[in-house]
């Protein structure tokens, strides 16, 4: 039997997946003519008609999205049955160039995709100026500009499903691969001619979108060492922060010149490099195990400071897995209402509050640059409380962590919903006030998937966490259907107050029944059956 080179992780059709990332790049890249022929315009591409060279793009992205799936399914091999191996010295190995190179590559990818859903405040003005949509700055037009977003945020909810079951069934490595693949054709969003076309591939890019940060969780959970996984885990995930602020940078800097399109359009570049740096992606040993592909696990696990032996499996480990499993039960239904409660909560706030703000902040009467601008600023100004949380996620605690800060994010959004629009009037305390729940929200996200993936063993992991994922975006849906039956966008008042109630009781719920999970070992539930954690 040939044996895969150090490090390898072999697909079943390398060439396969290459020459379809390639078509799919070149079909994405065939729409940009259009978008180009409409500088004379601002580059308001409504109701044109699509030309040729759109036409067979188009044709290419599907073939090229069919050919990389295909491509990446994994190798049918089982080289070793996974009963006989186990790992060693996983999670007390030191942090290695290996595992810098892994959480930088990682990081850059969760910033890319987390840049998808926020883009998502930052067109709405422009996409209901062009098609004439009904918006808070356009009460009078045709279709509320609501159904972007709420198309956005369906496509995350059911991508974060999808690429849980993608995970465990084929692995992390080429879930989050072919999300890249996702994120480059369904760019072409900016180049769509009708707000129906718009809808659609917001749609497909909300699927890529929703399943890469619960797919990263997992393969940083099964790789990184114990103590320090909680803290990095949190700090990758929270740094969504830095993606709200890059793309306020972005609209202030390219949309004046270039059109709100332009936001959408970025996105091709950004999934090729997901794609080009994919050497750097390992894929977890934990799931190579459960996959009978025991010499790749090896391989990766050298490179990683670890060994996988074949050997009798340990009496401790079941023990320790029993421990936790009843720690997490002991907390019952307390325990998962509270972590319920939190994933929605970040929905709420962040596609709720956080989606309007941008809209609100010009309702309001500050201009659009004004208002990009002061949140770029909020963004930036509260980044250090995202390396605080980290830190004192994974050194401090766990439980204590995620209750404090949840309880800090409850106090700016009770205090804008006392004020209302008169806060505007103070720009200090109005930026202030912003910055906690823009940074913290992504903190509290990170967490909550982080918590997760701490708790489920390595078999159910990527489902598990892709429900929980998909939980943070049900409350931007919930707020998004609301919107559509009233017909209005909701002010900064109401958004501030929905979000703040859940999350009130969620900080109670935890702060009675939650548990410790900081430096805990996650080998154990590789010992254990799935069956035995608490089902979400």
């Amino acid at each position: 039997m040939n044996r895969p080179k150090e490090g390898a992780i072999t697909f079943r059709r390398p060439a396969v997946f290459w020459a379809g990332a390639v078509i799919g790049t070149i079909g994405a890249a065939l729409h940009l003519p259009m978008f180009i022929e409409a500088r004379s315009m601002h580059y308001h591409m409504a109701n044109m008609k699509p030309d040729a060279a759109m036409t067979v793009g188009m044709a290419a992205v599907l073939v090229g999205g069919a050919l990389t799936l295909w491509g990446l399914l994994p190798p049918r091999r089982r080289d070793e049955p996974p009963v006989d191996l186990h790992i060693r010295a996983l999670d007390d190995a030191r942090l290695r160039p290996s595992h810098v190179g892994l959480v930088l590559v990682l990081t850059l990818a969760v910033t890319i995709d987390v840049m998808k859903p926020t883009t998502l405040s930052f067109v709405a003005p422009g996409v209901a100026a062009e098609y004439g949509l009904t918006s808070p700055l356009h009460p009078n037009g045709g279709l509320p500009v609501t159904l972007l977003p709420l198309s956005g945020l369906l496509g995350t909810v059911l991508g974060s499903i999808l690429w849980g079951v993608l995970a465990d069934r084929v692995g992390r490595r080429p879930a989050i691969l072919f999300a890249g693949v996702i994120f480059t054709t369904t760019s072409i969003c900016g180049a769509m001619p009708t707000f129906t076309g718009n809808l659609v591939m917001c749609f497909f890019m909300g699927i890529g979108a929703g399943g890469m940060l619960p797919v990263t969780f997992a393969l940083l959970t099964e790789t990184v060492p114990a103590r320090h996984r909680g803290w990095l885990l949190v700090l990758i995930g929270g740094n969504s922060a830095l993606a709200y602020a890059l793309t306020s940078q972005l609209a202030e800097s390219l949309v004046p010149h270039y059109g709100w399109r332009i936001l959408w359009l970025i996105g091709m570049p950004t999934g090729v490099l997901v794609l080009l740096l994919n050497r750097w992606i390992p894929e977890s040993p934990r799931y190579l195990i459960l996959a009978g592909r025991g010499h790749e696990a090896r391989a990766v696990m050298e490179r990683y400071g670890s060994a996988l032996v074949s050997s009798p499996r340990s009496a401790a480990a079941p023990a320790a897995t029993t421990a936790r499993t009843e720690a997490s039960v002991q907390g019952g239904p307390l325990l998962l209402t509270g972590l319920l409660l939190l994933a929605l909560s970040v929905g709420l706030v962040t596609y709720g509050f956080q989606l309007w703000v941008p809209t609100d902040l010009q309702r309001m009467g500050i201009e659009g640059l004004d208002a990009d601008r002061i949140l770029r600023n909020a963004a930036l100004f509260g980044l250090p409380m995202n390396v605080v949380a980290a830190f004192a996620y994974g050194f401090w605690s766990s439980k204590w962590t995620t209750v404090l800060l949840s309880g800090l994010t409850v106090a700016p959004l009770l205090c804008f919903t006392v004020l209302g629009d008169d806060v505007v009037e103070h720009r200090t305390l109005l930026m202030a006030l912003l910055s906690v729940p823009i940074v913290s929200v992504y903190s509290l996200g990170a967490i909550t998937i982080a918590y997760c993936a701490e708790i489920y063993p390595t078999a159910l992991r990527g489902r598990a966490t892709g429900r929980v994922a998909g939980l943070t975006k049900c409350g931007g849906v919930v707020m998004l259907v609301l919107t559509l039956l009233s017909l209005a966008a909701p002010k900064l008042q109401v958004t501030a107050a929905t979000g703040a109630v859940p999350l009130a009781c969620a900080v109670i719920l935890l702060a009675l029944a939650g548990i410790e999970t900081r430096h805990q070992a996650i080998d154990a539930p590789l010992e254990a059956e799935p069956q035995s954690a608490p089902v979400i």
